[in-house]
C-alpha cells in the first residue's frame, strides 16, 4: 500500500476549504473510498485525515481497549468525537469544519504532511514551531529511535 509522504504549503480558503494535494489525491483514489475522516491530533494543535479504511482500523483498535481506562477515554473524547466525515470535492478540495479549524488554530497559511497511513494539517506558524529542531534534545530523540529501530 502506497504511503503519505511529503510535506505540502496551502492555504485555507473564506469557506474553510483546503486542497489536497495531488500526490495524496492519487493514493486516495488508487487505493481507497474516497470518504475520509477529519479529526483532531490526541496532544499536538493540528488535525488528522483519514482515509475511510484507516479510520475503520483505528475504530476496530479502540473498541477493544479497556473503555474505563482514563486514557481511553480522552482518546475518545478528542479524537473519536471530534472526527468527521468528509469527501473530496471535484476541485480536489476539503472542507474542514470550523469547529475543527477552530481546535487546530488554522488562519490562512497551512502545512499538509504525509504521515504513512494519514494526513496531518497544521496551522503553518504552529508546524515551524513545533518542528524546530532546537527546541529538541537530539541525544535523547537519536538514542531513543536507535532503540526502536530508526
Amino acid at each position: 500500500m502506497p504511503a503519505f509522504s511529503g510535506k505540502y504549503y496551502y492555504t485555507v480558503d473564506t469557506k474553510g476549504r483546503v486542497i489536497i494535494p495531488s500526490p495524496f489525491r492519487e493514493i486516495i483514489f488508487t487505493n481507497y473510498n474516497t470518504k475520509l475522516y477529519v479529526t483532531n491530533d490526541v496532544f499536538d494543535k493540528c488535525l488528522h485525515i483519514y482515509p475511510q479504511e484507516e479510520w475503520s482500523r483505528l475504530e476496530e483498535k479502540v473498541r477493544t481497549l479497556p473503555q474505563m481506562l482514563e486514557e481511553v477515554k480522552y482518546f475518545k473524547r478528542r479524537v473519536i468525537a471530534s472526527a468527521q466525515e468528509v469527501e473530496i470535492d471535484k476541485q480536489g478540495r476539503i472542507l474542514i469544519p470550523a469547529a475543527q479549524r477552530a481546535d487546530a488554530g488554522l488562519n490562512s497559511d497551512i502545512v499538509i504532511v504525509g504521515q504513512i497511513d494519514k494526513i496531518e494539517l497544521w496551522d503553518r506558524t504552529e508546524w515551524d514551531a513545533v518542528n524546530d529542531p532546537a527546541k529538541i534534545d537530539r541525544k535523547t530523540v537519536a538514542e531513543k529511535l536507535a532503540a526502536l529501530g530508526l
